[in-house]
């Protein structure tokens, strides 16, 4: 498979510097959202690299190392559970893919973004379905979302043990749910997301 065949089509076309967009953490219950913006150097290979969800999490971490070292920029960026529950979910996962881009210290001038909904971003953009198994940078940010947010959830256990989020990394998970039974929501939790759990308050 030609990982590169979305970012060559974008060269071909005239564009010099072309960012992969991905995002972790929308349908958690708990935690922020996670975007993360990464451009890659012309043909740049890394092997092993997919979608991370199709990754274990020792390769996900190093592949982590493999991609912040190899990238011409990269930036991971974050929208609150505040701001998922002033704006929803989608709205916060934009305004996260928005700040990832605008955080890289190159700027690109196109951007390709897993999924089928554009975030407003003031550049091209060309969004493509399950683009974290066919692009070479989508799949890139893939990673570096999915490590970023699970290592920040890891940090989040710390403070909230009672919750397990090392376990679940925030989703609705049964002992996640039981765990809210008992001790009801936590600072981090998505409130918009816990409507119907009994003593989320």
């Amino acid at each position: 498979m030609n990982w590169h065949l979305y970012e060559n089509e974008a060269f071909a076309q005239g564009f010099t510097t072309v960012c992969g967009i991905d995002e972790a953490g929308r349908g958690p219950l708990a935690g922020p959202v996670c975007a993360a913006a990464v451009v890659l150097p012309k043909g740049c290979e890394i092997e092993g690299i997919n979608d991370s969800k199709k990754l274990s999490e020792k390769k996900r971490n190093a592949l982590f190392d493999i991609i912040t070292e190899n990238a011409l920029a990269y930036c991971v960026a974050w929208a609150t559970p505040a701001e998922i529950d002033e704006i929803n979910i989608l709205q916060a996962t934009f305004l996260a893919m928005k700040r990832a881009v605008e955080g890289l210290r190159i700027k690109p001038d196109m951007a390709l973004v897993d999924g089928n909904q554009k975030p407003p971003l003031s550049l091209p953009i060309r969004t493509i379905i399950h683009g974290d198994a066919v692009s070479a940078s989508i799949a890139a940010a893939s990673v570096l979302a999915k490590v970023s947010r699970d290592r920040l959830m890891a940090e989040l256990d710390r403070q909230y043990p009672e919750y397990r989020f090392s376990a679940h990394k925030g989703y609705g998970t049964k002992v996640h749910y039981e765990m809210l039974a008992e001790h009801g929501a936590s600072p981090v939790h998505r409130r918009t997301f816990l409507k119907n759990i009994d003593r989320a308050k």
